[in-house]
């Protein structure tokens, strides 16, 4: 019988873990010795605050990030052909969203290894649930430009397709550029058109606000390295 590949979400920031996971993901841990991560250090530290009985030499690691190619990790999987199962473990929020794994998931399904995914916090769709913004129709976009003109282009084409299409437009930026994404949003987006903006989410310093560009041109929210996302809705 083929090992599993479970997919592993973990919390947002530090916060205690089962305060925000189920009693599923702790039990899943206590049972694996091999993970896929981005970063052992971190991993190491999550598995012991999760499952504090869990001897930290029988962990195996295999590294994985953004710019892993399929070649690389094609060997990741080998394992389950023993019966052993694997996890790829997110490094913050879930695997696969936003987060690297999405190759070895699918190299999974080309060997008929089994996927299952495991519930947990994803601030994307919690941002979106919190939002008040149409949930049935919404769009992910990832990263906007990094320059500014760019930046401006595709901030317009967004709120374009959100009008043109009833659909809600969600997307990141890096931490240290948070105040900046906030200020270009004021002046780029039309005065009506709505902005929900939703940083360290699921933490004790939780901040999820919607408002009217007119409404935010009077708020100035300290977002500065705060993991954040932004939604709008023309």
């Amino acid at each position: 019988m083929l090992g599993k590949l479970y997919l592993i979400p973990t919390t947002l920031g530090d916060t205690e873990p089962l305060e925000v996971m189920p009693i599923s993901v702790k039990k899943v841990i206590e049972k694996l010795d091999y993970f896929i991560v981005e970063n052992e250090k971190t991993a190491r530290r999550y598995i012991k605050k999760i499952t504090p009985t869990k001897a930290q030499s029988s962990l195996n690691f295999m590294m994985i990030d953004k710019y892993s190619h399929e070649l690389e990790t094609r060997n990741y999987l080998d394992i389950c052909n023993e019966g052993v199962s694997v996890g790829i473990l997110s490094e913050a929020g879930v695997p696969g969203i936003a987060d690297p794994g999405a190759t070895v998931v699918k190299q999974a399904h080309e060997k008929g290894i089994q996927v299952i995914p495991l519930v947990g916090p994803s601030s994307i769709l919690l941002a979106m649930m919190a939002s008040g913004m149409n949930g049935q129709n919404f769009s992910f976009n990832g990263y906007l430009p990094i320059d500014k003109a760019d930046r401006k282009k595709k901030i317009k084409e967004l709120e374009r397709l959100s009008r043109d299409k009833d659909q809600t437009q969600i997307f990141i930026e890096t931490p240290y550029r948070n105040e900046k994404m906030l200020d270009q949003l004021k002046s780029s987006l039309s005065p009506n058109t709505y902005l929900c903006v939703a940083c360290d989410i699921s933490l004790p310093t939780e901040y999820i606000k919607t408002l009217t560009i007119n409404e935010w041109k009077s708020e100035k929210p300290d977002l500065h390295k705060r993991p954040a996302i932004f939604i709008i809705q023309a």
